[in-house]
């Protein structure tokens, strides 16, 4: 997808960093790319957390609203005492920064679905009618302001684009802690590599990788596979497509690079999950996958599920061919604007999987673009309060546990490794295993060693 840029110079960002007291913003949406459209808006913008609007017209101003509180058209107006409105340049840079405090604060911010961001008692309304204009109530008394000092009474706009602000947005202490060290990326590097599965049957866990399409199940194979080899490599076909890159049913292993022994884990790719019916993986090959029905390279049909007669059907799978594992990977910047049909089947798929039994793990991608401060730092990663946003729409979407969900930063643009983002894959890896172990437990042991001899904190 195209980068959608802002519409800000340099000088005005520093301005509205003045104002709102952030340093940094997240471009959510844009009205001439996203649409003049409260829907668009709302699909782009609930959930967010703390926001803020900007609004350009033809006569230079630049002005509009911040909100602490998330947008999630529930239909009623939302409490907040930081609200405000504001210009951040008037007619031809005349006129400089003006902050307009909001005086009602249980009406700061009308939160309706089938309107665009609605400050007050309609007292500063954008998106009005569905179009590239604003309203303004005169005589409000959530906030007292001039038209003409605000916007110079000229109501129609060049541009209106939403923000998230991100500074400001961090914990004080993480809610999961975390030993970035060096020596922790290799005590769980060597934690993985001499795992082995309690039962003699089983010598690799199985893991199975779902999601919809461009998610990054085929990134995270290769992110893994690039630290244990030392350098950013790629092995399994990844990239953006309209559709799923992934045809074939694929397993994976990965060489420990100090060594050149394989890793006691396998990971399978599928097709990506889509919304259409008839494209994407089918849901009844995701039976097949559980149970081991379906041979290597299988070439998946998005309208027919493998049926017991087809060519390769494994009729009498054992243990060791079936999936121990199954790891769902979303894009964090995403979830909130899910298809509702493609939520939908993500829920059924789950209810599939819970029917066998199988442990489930949640992947949540890109981390680096709920939180841009993330692109060069990961270790405030479970301080940022915009991650676990994301990571509870993901529990809340996916009917899942919070602690089933771990975000991580695939490689993708990178030309070198980094401890950071090599503990979280390292950590999504190990936590795979500790399902697993889980899943063996429901059958008869055949071997006395435990997970806790490998997996000691």
């Amino acid at each position: 997808m195209f980068n959608v840029q802002s519409r800000l110079t340099k000088e005005e960002k520093r301005s509205l960093s003045y104002l709102v007291g952030s340093k940094q913003f997240s471009l959510l949406y844009k009205g001439s790319v996203h649409g003049y459209d409260a829907n668009a808006f709302h699909s782009m913008c609930n959930r967010q957390g703390p926001t803020v609007v900007v609004a350009y017209n033809g006569s230079g101003y630049i002005f509009g609203g911040f909100t602490v509180q998330s947008y999630t058209s529930c239909g009623r107006y939302l409490n907040d005492e930081k609200a405000f409105l504001f210009r951040l340049k008037g007619k031809d840079g005349e006129l400089g920064p003006l902050k307009i405090p909001v005086k009602i604060a249980n009406q700061a911010v009308c939160d309706y679905s089938h309107i665009g961001p609605n400050f007050g008692d309609n007292a500063l309304l954008f998106l009005s009618q569905n179009s590239a204009a604003v309203a303004t109530k005169f005589g409000s008394a959530t906030y007292t302001f001039s038209a003409e000092d605000l916007h110079g009474n000229d109501q129609v706009l060049l541009e209106c684009e939403v923000y998230r602000v991100e500074d400001g947005d961090m914990m004080k202490k993480p809610w999961r802690e975390i030993d970035w060290t060096h020596g922790k990326r290799k005590e769980l590097m060597n934690q993985i590599a001499s795992y082995k599965p309690p039962l003699n049957s089983v010598q690799q866990v199985r893991v199975l990788f779902l999601g919809p399409v461009g998610a990054g199940k085929s990134s995270f194979f290769n992110s893994v596979n690039s630290v244990f080899r030392g350098y950013v490599t790629s092995q399994a076909i990844a990239g953006s497509d309209s559709g799923s890159v992934t045809l074939q049913y694929r397993t994976y292993q990965v060489k420990n690079g100090s060594n050149g022994k394989p890793l006691p884990i396998v990971f399978c790719d599928t097709m990506g999950l889509e919304e259409k019916q008839g494209a994407g993986l089918d849901m009844d090959d995701i039976t097949n996958l559980l149970q081991g029905h379906i041979p290597e390279r299988y070439q998946f049909n998005p309208t027919v599920a493998m049926q017991p007669d087809t060519l390769g059907y494994i009729k009498c799978p054992s243990l060791k061919d079936q999936i121990h594992c199954v790891v769902f990977v979303t894009d964090g910047s995403k979830m909130e604007i899910l298809p509702e049909k493609l939520e939908r089947k993500l829920r059924k798929t789950r209810q599939k999987i819970n029917k066998l039994a199988v442990p489930q793990l949640v992947i949540m991608t890109k981390v680096d673009a709920v939180c841009p401060s993330h692109k060069e730092d990961l270790s405030d990663v479970y301080r940022s309060q915009a991650v676990m946003r994301q990571m509870e729409i993901t529990a809340e979407s996916l009917g899942i546990p919070l602690s089933q969900i771990v975000p991580v930063k695939n490689y993708c643009s990178e030309l070198e490794l980094k401890d950071d983002a090599d503990i979280l894959i390292l950590m999504a890896v190990r936590q795979m295993l500790r399902l697993a172990e889980s899943y063996f437990d429901n059958f008869p042991s055949d071997h006395t060693s435990k997970m806790d001899d490998y997996f000691e904190e």
